[in-house]
């Protein structure tokens, strides 16, 4: 399988990476950077995307893929509507018009967040800017596409989120995630236990009937929405 990531960067991405680098399903990587990471391995290969509107220059070795793993991402905290769509949905969409015109073929998963706001009518600005996301996406004609809304993820491997807040909060919650994760085992998860189900379910897809596409929107009959973290990731 190969597959192209979006967002291996952040903590969530990194945690994605680095199991297709050790996953033998997967054959070939490809990374979207805006720039280099300087990281090696044989199945990786970083493609340097300056303008995360123009896909033209690097269409050409964009073809050929099984599965995109689209988790780039930014916090809202401080920033404006107009700016948090721009990344969560402008640049998410342009790049998946650009995919599915160079691989229809390909599974599209995207990482959400519990919480999103489908209907896109909530007062909850981040969750409605995610719900319009995925609605737009949900709609593309891919092969299939999959939306993951993680709760807690704990990173592993040493793997630290871009965002200081976040670091400091991980750190302190380090020592009960364990206890957490008995406590609410649907609503934590790993960076591990994420890219594995990311990988899984690229490959072999995911049929279990609970899960359910958006409401008051005409998806593509292949969507489908995994409500995570649950039992599948762990």
């Amino acid at each position: 399988m190969k597959v192209i990531l979006f967002g291996a960067t952040g903590m969530v991405g990194q945690g994605v990476l680095r199991e297709c680098l050790l996953d033998p399903n997967v054959s070939h990587a490809v990374s979207i950077v805006r720039n280099s990471t300087c990281q090696q391995h044989a199945k990786l290969t970083e493609l340097i995307l300056k303008d995360s509107f123009d896909y033209t220059g690097v269409e050409s070795q964009l073809t050929g893929y099984d599965a995109c793993f689209y988790c780039l991402g930014v916090s809202s905290s401080g920033m404006s509507e107009e700016g948090y769509s721009r990344v969560t949905y402008d640049i998410t969409m342009a790049a998946a018009h650009s995919l599915v015109r160079l691989n229809p073929s390909v599974t599209f998963i995207f990482v959400s967040g519990t919480g999103t706001d489908s209907t896109e009518q909530g007062h909850t600005m981040w969750a409605r800017v995610k719900g319009k996301t995925e609605n737009a996406l949900l709609r593309l004609p891919f092969k299939a596409v999959y939306i993951f809304r993680p709760a807690g993820i704990q990173p592993l491997h040493g793997i630290q989120s871009r965002t200081p807040s976040y670091r400091v909060l991980y750190a302190l919650a380090k020592p009960v995630f364990p206890l957490l994760k008995l406590l609410l085992p649907n609503h934590i998860t790993t960076t591990e236990h994420l890219g594995r189900a990311m990988i899984r379910v690229a490959k072999n897809g995911f049929k279990n009937q609970s899960s359910k596409p958006a409401r008051s929107i005409k998806p593509n009959p292949a969507s489908i929405f995994l409500w995570v973290p649950s039992s599948m990731l762990n």
